[in-house]
């Protein structure tokens, strides 16, 4: 399979997840995600390696459940939650940021990393699949949420 023919499979595979999982999303968090998607596609300085996981990051959006803060459940991942992954037997800490904010040394995963798009709106218990850069496909488990700012009356991340 060569890699157009991969990027399909990929989209009709998130496709039928997009299907098949419901995620929320709060305003905030919708309207500075399509203000960021807006500025990556028109700008021409910008560093292509982010362009890829647009379209993953924009299926997302397109349909997620939009939410007051207020009502965010607790145990679903939004902009600046840190939460437990599981993945076989390895287990990390990860905290879901903007691009601006992104430090994987220190575990801060961008929204627009194939990872980051991929916990978006995810409910602890869910288990979800991305590409990596090379085209492996990973999956891994959200045991819980550790942080989430709604739920810590945190509204200003």
């Amino acid at each position: 399979m060569n890699y157009a023919e991969s990027q399909a499979t990929d989209r009709q595979r998130n496709a039928f997840d997009a299907a098949t999982r419901t995620i929320h999303i709060t305003r905030q968090d919708m309207d500075r995600l399509r203000f960021l998607i807006k500025s990556i596609q028109s700008s021409k300085a910008r560093d292509d390696r982010d362009r890829p996981y647009l379209w993953t990051l924009e299926s997302e959006l397109d349909r997620a459940v939009v939410v007051n803060a207020e009502e965010v459940p607790p145990d679903v991942v939004t902009m600046n939650s840190r939460v437990r992954l599981q993945d076989g037997p390895m287990a990390w800490i990860v905290t879901l940021v903007f691009p601006e904010d992104a430090d994987p040394e220190h575990d801060r995963i961008s929204v627009l990393a194939p990872l980051g798009a991929a916990l978006l709106g995810c409910h602890a218990g869910t288990t979800t699949s991305f590409r990596v850069p090379g085209g492996s496909l990973r999956s891994c488990e959200v045991m819980s949420v550790l942080y989430q700012p709604e739920a810590a009356g945190d509204m200003d991340l």
